[in-house]
């Protein structure tokens, strides 16, 4: 099959539009809708109050640049931190606000068309407890439950979510048999993987009840050869690798304003 006849692939915006915002603000997110782009992907922690937030690390450091935990901290202390990235993007994002999970299904409400994967982190739910914190998520998904799809690591965090009424997607640590029994038993609608952990060669992944999406694909190239294997959704920071056809996102050089 000539690659330009390659069935094209959904893009998720990974952490929003992580190459060139600071991940997981709004901003990023905003940015990839206005690109074009109707999935985007974000991370969940929760605080020490159990405030559910779009934050990667538990620790403070690489996105603030302050000391802490965000597990540890309480929300009413975040208030005065800036999530801008400032080892990665400098002073242009300086103020930026860490959001909370609210914030983005706000968002959300102006984008009829979009859908969001929000995955759960490992930190929080060993801080809170797998239960009580796939309870305080979906406490804050469900304004816009039906357009969100909650992920995670964790097998019990997603069954959990699954039993509260959400579509669920499993990420996968390895390709191994073990893996792929949990999968069957879970049934996930949509199954995760880190695109360099798939087995090499062109041959199809495992089928079943799920769409399959691929993470971290910068390379348009690679993605419609993804897609030839039964890759749905490509997840990727580097929107601008989208730019051209088959995708055609709307990439700009001009700063998305705060939503």
């Amino acid at each position: 099959m000539a690659e330009r006849d390659a069935p094209t692939p959904a893009i998720v915006a990974h952490r929003g539009y992580a190459g060139r915002y600071p991940e997981n603000t709004l901003p990023a997110i905003a940015a990839a809708l206005h690109a074009g782009v109707r999935y985007v992907e974000v991370d969940v922690q929760l605080t020490a109050d159990g405030v559910p937030v779009l934050f990667h690390d538990d620790a403070l450091r690489r996105t603030t640049g302050r000391p802490g935990r965000i597990t540890r901290t309480a929300w009413a202390d975040l208030g005065g931190l800036s999530a801008g990235e400032p080892a990665r993007l400098g002073d242009r994002f300086r103020g930026t606000p860490i959001p909370r999970l609210a914030e983005l299904v706000e968002l959300l409400r102006d984008w009829p068309g979009a859908q969001a994967f929000v995955e759960i982190k490992q930190e929080s739910l060993d801080a809170m407890g797998t239960s009580a914190a796939v309870q305080r998520m979906m406490q804050a998904l469900q304004p816009l439950l039906a357009r969100c799809v909650v992920i995670s690591f964790d097998a019990d965090a997603v069954a959990g979510a699954r039993r509260l009424g959400a579509r669920i997607g499993w990420v996968l640590t390895a390709w191994t048999q073990a893996q792929r029994t949990v999968a069957d038993a879970l049934a996930p609608e949509y199954l995760f993987c880190n695109h360099r952990k798939l087995p090499s060669g062109d041959g199809p992944l495992w089928p079943g009840p799920w769409q399959w999406a691929c993470y971290e694909v910068t390379d348009a190239a690679l993605a419609l050869r993804l897609a030839r294997r039964g890759v749905h959704l490509i997840e990727s920071m580097r929107l601008e690798a989208y730019a051209g056809p088959p995708w055609s996102l709307a990439i700009s050089d001009e700063r998305v304003r705060d939503p």
